[in-house]
């Protein structure tokens, strides 16, 4: 099918759905939600009331899913633009959405001068893609592109609400876990002929359900991440474009002062290239993959779409 815009004809969906991470997004949130449910289960062993953990999650997680896009948003400063004040940044919005066969999301733009990007949402119809003034004085036009394909790929993924979701019941895990000290649950060790310490039994929960649920999402993250630079380069059939604007993030990243960067960091999981930790040697622990590895991917993507084109 193929869309119209002023007269002109525009070309048809260039995007090919993923399915290996549609597969690795379904098999982690099974894997968290048995993690969870067994999580809940000790709450409710614990003593906490069924009626009341069902409220109080139920509203907590309608709360991250409905209001953590403009939490986001907000954290970051960014500020919504309309096509008066950023025509040309819209226009390669809109023209790549069609490609993209999604809704064309709002725009807005971070004033910082960190070079870098993010798209967040709930879903397609609810999506921001967010450029700080830093990326956009540093692109070029080829490069910029790139970097917007793969935002909107994160869209089209659908990958931004399973992240939302996923980190939901980790963030209050890690929340019981950084407390406890604070709350004295690891000096009750036990509690005499009383058994044993509910509030022990919790915190060792919330810890195994914090730990497994950090590898599992960044592993996540990771993969997504890889799957935005695939979408990327059959949307705009340059990946070359999008590996020189990856470069160009990375070697401006390094020259940012830390005070900068750690203003960033509230989104890092979100951003095309994170604050910090963009070259980390132990990528376990990493929210995207090695900038090497990026690169290397979408050399073979190159070296595909080329003998495709032959």
């Amino acid at each position: 099918m193929n869309f119209t815009k002023g007269g002109d004809v525009l070309p048809q969906n260039r995007f090919r759905t993923d399915w290996n991470l549609s597969l690795r997004m379904f098999i982690t949130m099974f894997l968290l939600a048995a993690l969870y449910l067994g999580f809940a289960l000790v709450l409710f062993r614990a003593g906490a009331g069924a009626l009341t953990m069902a409220v109080v999650i139920g509203l907590m997680l309608g709360l991250q899913y409905y209001y953590s896009s403009r939490l986001v948003l907000w954290s970051m400063g960014a500020r919504l633009v309309d096509e008066r004040e950023q025509p040309e940044l819209h226009a390669l919005v809109e023209r790549l959405a069609v490609l993209a066969d999604i809704p064309k999301p709002r725009v807005a733009v971070v004033n910082t001068p960190v070079p870098n990007a993010f798209a967040t949402g709930r879903n397609e119809k609810n999506a921001v893609v967010a450029f700080t003034t830093g990326l956009l004085s540093r692109l070029s036009q080829a490069e910029l592109e790139g970097v917007v394909a793969h935002e909107l790929s994160h869209i089209r993924n659908r990958d931004m609400v399973v992240m939302t979701l996923a980190s939901f019941f980790a963030a209050v895990a890690s929340f019981i876990v950084q407390r406890a000290f604070f709350w004295g649950v690891p000096g009750g060790m036990g509690r005499g002929n009383q058994g044993a310490n509910p509030a022990l039994l919790i915190y060792l929960a919330s810890l195994v359900v914090w730990v497994v649920s950090y590898f599992l999402i960044r592993a996540l993250s990771r993969y997504r991440e890889y799957a935005a630079d695939r979408g990327a380069a059959y949307l705009t059939g340059s990946p070359s474009n999008l590996a020189s604007a990856l470069l160009k993030i990375s070697g401006a990243m390094e020259r940012i002062p830390d005070r900068d960067l750690r203003q960033s960091q509230s989104a890092n999981a979100f951003m095309i290239i994170p604050a910090f930790g963009a070259n980390s040697w132990f990528e376990l622990f990493s929210t995207h993959p090695a900038l090497n590895k990026r690169l290397d991917h979408l050399k073979k993507l190159e070296l595909e779409l080329e003998g495709r084109a032959a």
